[in-house]
């Protein structure tokens, strides 16, 4: 049975990232189920669920951090999903990305400004298929 630490972070995946939150942890089940578990208690849980910074903050330091990084496409491309489910505006995620051209590099920026770009595209042909 699930620990309320787990449930609080799972609770707080899904509210960031939706069904992918499900969908994460059930791809690391089979090989690392531990590594889901502590994505969800100690991520979730214990920091995204903190007071003091609203989930749309914490989205775009997050994407400033994962775009600093510049090794981790797959997890960028999540949390710019994340933040657009939280309410950032694609006005806000790239002005992020371009303020990290000071700090990470212009090689850094264009390649998180890249992975945008597919996410607004897909997330643009989701919603039009809606309609």
């Amino acid at each position: 049975m699930p620990s309320e630490r787990f449930e609080r972070g799972f609770k707080k995946f899904q509210e960031i990232h939706g069904p992918v939150a499900k969908a994460t942890l059930e791809s690391v089940k089979d090989i690392a189920p531990e590594l889901g578990q502590f994505v969800t208690e100690f991520a979730f849980a214990d920091i995204y669920s903190r007071p003091g910074l609203d989930l749309k903050t914490r989205q775009l330091l997050t994407i400033a951090s994962l775009t600093t990084l510049g090794n981790a496409p797959l997890q960028l491309k999540s949390h710019i999903k994340g933040a657009l489910n939280v309410g950032c505006t694609k006005k806000e995620i790239v002005e992020t990305l371009l303020q990290m051209a000071v700090y990470a590099g212009f090689p850094a920026s264009m390649n998180a400004i890249y992975a945008a770009k597919e996410v607004f595209i897909e997330r643009d042909k989701r919603l039009k298929k809606k309609r």
